[in-house]
């Protein structure tokens, strides 16, 4: 089993910045990838980054050049820099891993608002 506890999340302006944190435990030899999505009212939940164990990245399209994951191996934990926030990027954010087989685990989720 793996846990997964995201923290960071808050309320900031447009053109500011958030670095949101995902600690995980339990059988983490099981993690073959991490993982940020992320769902606003009314909408279906969306990938926002991936890193997988080999250290390849994915990103969505509309975080690009903005948004930047990455992962402390010895603590267990991975992260996203998240700069130049738009209104749009606001939403609940969930941390995501995935074993060998892709089955998915979830953390509560942080709320990120972005308003003036």
């Amino acid at each position: 089993q793996v846990q997964l506890v995201e923290s960071g999340g808050g309320l900031v302006q447009p053109g500011g910045s958030l670095r949101l944190s995902c600690a995980a435990s339990g059988s983490i030899y099981l993690i073959n990838a991490m993982g940020w999505y992320r769902q606003a009212p009314g909408k279906q939940r969306e990938l926002v980054a991936t890193l997988s164990n080999a250290g390849y990245t994915n990103y969505a399209d509309s975080v690009k050049g903005r948004f930047t994951i990455s992962r402390d191996n010895a603590e267990n934990t991975v992260y996203l820099q998240m700069n130049s926030l738009k209104p749009e990027d606001a939403a609940v954010y969930y941390c995501n891993a995935k074993n060998a087989f892709h089955y998915d685990y979830w953390g509560q989720g942080t709320q990120v608002t972005v308003s003036s």
